[in-house]
């Protein structure tokens, strides 16, 4: 049996996730779901029987983290975890 060699660097789980609860729409009937794509505004909006929505605006970003790691052996040892790099988001 062949051995599977890891050749990219392993998913970092941050405990830094963030899960919001919308317990106002909590069993309302959806009537129907709109995505826009527009150049400076994404969103997704959920529109209720009850004429009621739900909008959630994105703003596309990007995150880096940099890991400087040695791979003696085939196992990842991490010589430096650097500070995060993030992308700025102009604000409307």
């Amino acid at each position: 049996m062949a051995v599977n060699k890891r050749t990219h660097i392993q998913r970092i789980h941050s405990s830094l996730r963030e899960i919001a609860n919308f317990d106002e729409v909590k069993d309302k009937v959806i009537s129907d779901i709109e995505v826009s794509s527009d150049l400076e505004f994404f969103s997704i909006t959920i529109s209720f029987q009850d004429r009621t929505t739900l909008t959630l605006i994105i703003e596309p970003s990007a995150t880096v983290f940099p890991i400087l790691s040695d791979w003696p052996k085939g196992n990842e040892k991490v010589i430096k975890r650097y500070k995060s790099v993030k992308s700025k988001i102009p604000r409307t």
